[in-house]
């Protein structure tokens, strides 16, 4: 079976919205048996708490499941067991590289940023921005493509 983890920083809007996109998408593939989703955050502020409201509202309207979501902050066996992290932006990317446990950091495939095409999608940051349905439209983009 497959490991996905999405990481970003405080693991309340972008990589649960992403988790929550990517198990509809494997679902509607029929690939849940072949292929684990979840998110974490690389700092532990927002730890043990739900989506951001906005979050919240966004996949509610696109009908997705996060039933029981809690922020996590990325550990030592998600290092080890993942066979793909996908970060939010370079800034994530830069954390959790500081962040690899010894023996992890040659992993393959390393450590990456999710790709939108979008030069100003990069610095798509909805706790801020609160523009929650951009950062849906382009998390919906990049893994319908990826």
């Amino acid at each position: 079976m497959k490991s996905v983890v999405f990481v970003c920083l405080g693991n309340i809007c972008r990589s649960p919205m992403a988790e929550a996109i990517f198990n509809h998408l494997v679902d509607e593939a029929g690939l849940s048996n072949a292929i684990t989703v979840s998110s974490r955050a690389t700092s532990t502020e927002e730890e043990g708490n739900p989506p951001h409201p906005g979050a919240q509202e966004t996949m509610r309207r696109h009908g997705l499941d996060f039933t029981g979501f809690r922020s996590q902050p990325i550990s030592k066996q998600d290092f080890e067991t993942a066979d793909y992290i996908i970060t939010m932006d370079q800034q994530n990317v830069a954390n959790l590289k500081r962040m690899a446990p010894a023996g992890t950091e040659q992993k393959n495939p390393p450590v990456s940023r999710y790709r939108t095409g979008s030069r100003r999608s990069r610095n798509s940051r909805p706790w801020y921005t609160h523009k929650f349905e951009y950062t849906y439209d382009l998390l919906m983009s990049a893994l319908h493509r990826g």
